[in-house]
C-alpha cells in the first residue's frame, strides 16, 4: 500500500468551477470535500446532519434567518442539523466541507443548477 498525504490546497489547482464540491477523502461515512465559492448561494438546511465549513483561503459569511457568522482563513464553523443557512462570499473563497456521504449541497431538495452531483472525487 502506498502512503501519501492529501494536500487540500493543491486540489484546487485541479478544478475551477464554483459551488461544485469535490471529495478528497473519506473517513467512515464522512466525506472531506473542497469547494470554490463566490457570490450568493441558496437558502437550505440539512435535516439529518450537521455541516462543517473550514475556510482555507479567503473569507466566507454564512447567513441564518436570525443572524450571520463571518469566517476568515483558518476558521471553522459547524452548522447544526436542521438550521437554515445561506453561504455568501464577496470574492472567491476556498473551503473544506465535512459531511456524511450522500448529502446534497442544497440540503433536502434539488434546487436546480446550484445542486451539485455527489461523490465527485478529485
Amino acid at each position: 500500500m502506498a502512503y501519501s498525504p492529501i494536500t487540500p490546497m493543491a486540489k484546487f489547482e485541479l478544478f475551477s468551477e464554483q459551488w461544485q464540491p469535490k471529495v478528497v477523502a473519506e473517513m467512515n461515512d464522512y466525506q472531506f470535500k473542497v469547494v470554490r465559492l463566490e457570490g450568493d448561494f441558496v437558502w437550505h438546511s440539512h435535516a439529518d446532519t450537521d455541516e462543517t465549513f473550514i475556510v482555507l483561503d479567503g473569507s466566507l459569511r454564512i447567513d441564518f434567518r436570525d443572524g450571520a457568522v463571518e469566517l476568515a482563513a483558518g476558521d471553522m464553523f459547524v452548522v447544526p442539523k436542521g438550521k437554515e443557512h445561506k453561504p455568501f462570499a464577496a470574492s472567491e473563497v476556498k473551503v473544506m466541507l465535512i459531511e456524511p456521504s450522500g448529502v446534497l449541497n442544497t440540503g433536502d431538495e434539488d434546487q436546480g443548477e446550484r445542486t451539485a452531483q455527489n461523490d465527485v472525487w478529485i
